[in-house]
């Protein structure tokens, strides 16, 4: 379920009470004697890379570890190259990673030797909605009317932009193509900022961007949403343009595109750690959770703010794994 963002108030109480919560919180049973690795398995300014880096500043304002933490980027491979590092740092609890969908989709396009079931799951911080967005200047409002200009138009004329090939923008491209019969030429780029900065230069017509990696231009009037992948409408009521809030989005089902997709926020560890070294980041990762500025970054991202961790999150991580399957395989993106 999506949480409204809090009030000024509740903001101030949540403040106060976080502060009592670092005093009363006693000694963990392990914690970091070195400078801890954040590593990205994607390029720089898009939704990961912006979390982690969230998540690093919160963690240094808040005094929330004694060691710093340091973000890396290593998006080679689709994530691959972040992912195999993790992988061979086996017991290495100085070095934690933030997962997307491409910890199932990665493996399973391109055949690298890796599985999620390699590292060691840690938390699930939230879960990112995907939204179909269009240049402002379009005279597309709904995706009905974009889509059947793509019917007509056909790949030549229109191009889906996406961060990286058989991941999940493109997943979701091939959905909306399968479910349509429209055709796109996607064209994939390293990161979701320089999607939504094409889109803004009309060099594509259309993404399936985050909406942290798309909010500042959506604000600005360059960008135009047509319609958010889930279930729901994003549970948020406060304008982000001077008509719009996120959840006057209406959802692709509702406007006549049956898809839905989420994305994984997750953090995970090498494998071979203890489980009080798990402890301790899930314990410093509920206390950036209850600060004002993570509640402030969740509302303006719109993300789906679930929190899974333990059995629930390993169960959930199964669970999707089959998911990400199902979907490659009948877009043909299955590694042979």
């Amino acid at each position: 379920m999506k949480k409204t963002v809090s009030s000024f108030l509740a903001g101030v109480a949540a403040v106060g009470a976080f502060a009592l919560g670092t005093v009363a919180t006693p000694a963990l049973a392990w914690e970091p004697d070195k400078t801890v690795e954040f590593i990205v398995p994607a390029g720089s300014g898009g939704g990961a890379d912006q979390m982690a880096r969230m998540i690093q500043g919160v963690i240094q304002k808040h005094n929330l570890m004694s060691q710093p933490l340091v973000v890396i980027n290593r998006g080679g491979g689709s994530g691959a190259e972040g992912f195999l590092d993790v992988k061979s740092s086996e017991g290495n609890p100085d070095k934690i990673i933030i997962t997307l969908s491409n910890v199932f989709t990665t493996p399973m396009a391109t055949g690298v030797p890796f599985s999620w079931k390699d590292l060691t799951p840690v938390a699930m911080m939230a879960l990112d909605e995907f939204i179909l967005w269009v240049n402002a200047q379009s005279p597309y409002k709904t995706p009905a009317e974009y889509i059947d200009a793509v019917k007509e138009g056909g790949p030549s004329k229109f191009q889906m932009g996406g961060t990286g090939s058989k991941q999940e923008d493109q997943i979701i491209t091939a959905a909306i193509e399968q479910n349509t019969g429209a055709k796109f030429t996607y064209v994939p780029y390293k990161g979701g900022g320089t999607v939504a900065a094409q889109l803004v230069g009309n060099h594509i017509t259309s993404s399936v961007n985050n909406p942290i990696e798309a909010v500042s231009q959506w604000r600005a009037g360059e960008l135009r949403p047509l319609c958010v992948f889930d279930s729901q409408r994003v549970q948020l009521t406060d304008k982000v343009t001077a008509d719009m809030s996120w959840g006057d989005i209406p959802t692709c089902t509702e406007a006549g595109l049956p898809i839905e997709y989420l994305m994984l926020r997750g953090i995970m560890m090498p494998p071979g750690v203890s489980q009080e070294q798990v402890d301790y980041y899930v314990d410093v990762l509920s206390k950036v959770r209850e600060t004002p500025e993570w509640k402030d970054f969740m509302a303006k991202g719109a993300f789906n703010t679930s929190f899974m961790k333990g059995e629930e999150y390993h169960a959930w991580l199964e669970k999707a794994e089959a998911t990400h399957h199902d979907l490659m395989d009948k877009a043909g993106f299955l590694k042979k």
